[in-house]
């Protein structure tokens, strides 16, 4: 299932492989919380975010540059 979340003044869109929500909610909160408080790999991945693909309870951060690409926990 593909949904958009708004980030950042962008859409990106969230490929998730079931309908939970829940996890939808955790990744804004995760995401919002890392911009402030994540380490600069992780700052750097989501400030050029192009899409996230959530399996389970991680979630695979795709950034415009393959090197930033990473997986983060949600849970």
């Amino acid at each position: 299932m593909k949904t958009m979340i708004l980030f950042n003044n962008r859409t990106i869109p969230v490929y998730l492989t079931d309908t939970n929500k829940k996890a939808i909610e955790k990744l804004s909160d995760v995401l919002n919380r890392k911009v402030t408080t994540g380490k600069n790999a992780l700052k750097n991945c989501i400030r050029s975010l192009i899409s996230v693909e959530i399996v389970g309870s991680e979630a695979t951060l795709h950034s415009l540059y393959e090197k930033d690409t990473l997986t983060i926990s949600l849970y």
